[in-house]
């Protein structure tokens, strides 16, 4: 399954591809009420996502100045930011914490609040262009990273390339990596970086989503996010490229992405990929 969270949000299991439940909410609140406390993100976003998901992965959960908040601010902080999720408190838990207690006062219809200001359009194109990113960060990250792909396809999802079409998770993920290897060369100056230019996207039956994703391939360089509109922090845009970078250009790639809404809430399942790639 695919996870569609913000990035700086996304709890460890999230980030692992791994099931999770309402636990992985706590641990987006925790780092929210963490960030409106202190003023600032308490991760380093400098150095771009994938650098981003692996502070919080294999750093220490960041807790509050305990000189500057209160203990039960501090306790309830801490409750939420578990690396383990069997460890985050429920919602009824947190409900019933001290720093909650606290400051008890009337209700607020965040639902009806929600529904005022979402546009399900743009929400729709945010979706897009996280999955593009998260996709693309994994096929072109390191192999710990790359395994993890398998398990963003069922049983029935199909990839089609090259005029064959592969069935079932397994036969998926090693095409997928055959490719992969295909891509990366035998050394840096070989190695086939993306440049991504175009993610389109709309609906797709009643729940799903259909994502296409087109762009350059260019030699002897690193993934490059460059959607139309859209840059992932971290990544270079289009404007930044300089010539020499865009005369090493080696090919173009067309990728359409169906997505079905998986068993785990908020996740989605490839059901359909069909990869095209042209020669300059």
């Amino acid at each position: 399954m695919i996870q569609l969270p913000c990035v700086t949000y996304m709890s460890p299991e999230r980030i692992r591809n791994e099931n999770y439940s309402y636990a992985a909410d706590i641990w987006s609140l925790g780092l929210t009420a963490l960030e409106c406390a202190t003023g600032r993100y308490p991760y380093d976003v400098n150095g771009g996502e994938a650098d981003l998901m692996l502070q919080i992965l294999e750093d220490p959960s960041p807790t509050p100045p305990q000189h500057m908040h209160s203990e039960e601010f501090c306790s309830f902080i801490d409750a939420c930011l578990q690396k383990d999720a069997d460890a985050r408190p429920t919602c009824d838990q947190l409900l019933s914490h001290s720093f909650i207690k606290k400051y008890e006062g009337p209700g607020v219809d965040l639902a009806e609040y929600n529904k005022s200001v979402h546009d399900p359009a743009e929400r729709l194109s945010q979706i897009a262009h996280m999955l593009a990113v998260h996709y693309y960060l994994i096929f072109d990250g390191g192999d710990d990273q790359w395994r993890h792909m398998k398990s963003f396809y069922g049983q029935d999802s199909t990839f089609s390339f090259s005029g064959e079409t592969h069935v079932g998770k397994s036969d998926i993920f090693d095409t997928l990596s055959r490719i992969r290897e295909m891509l990366k060369g035998n050394s840096r100056c070989e190695k086939i970086g993306r440049v991504m230019e175009k993610v389109y996207c709309r609906a797709h039956g009643e729940e799903g989503m259909s994502v296409r994703v087109s762009g350059s391939f260019i030699m002897g360089n690193e993934f490059l996010v460059c959607a139309d509109g859209f840059c992932a922090e971290g990544m270079l845009s289009i404007v930044e490229l300089s010539p020499d970078i865009l005369s090493k250009q080696a090919g173009h790639f067309q990728e359409d992405f169906f997505m079905e809404p998986g068993t785990a809430m908020g996740c989605y399942v490839i059901s359909r990929q069909e990869l095209h790639i042209g020669v300059s």
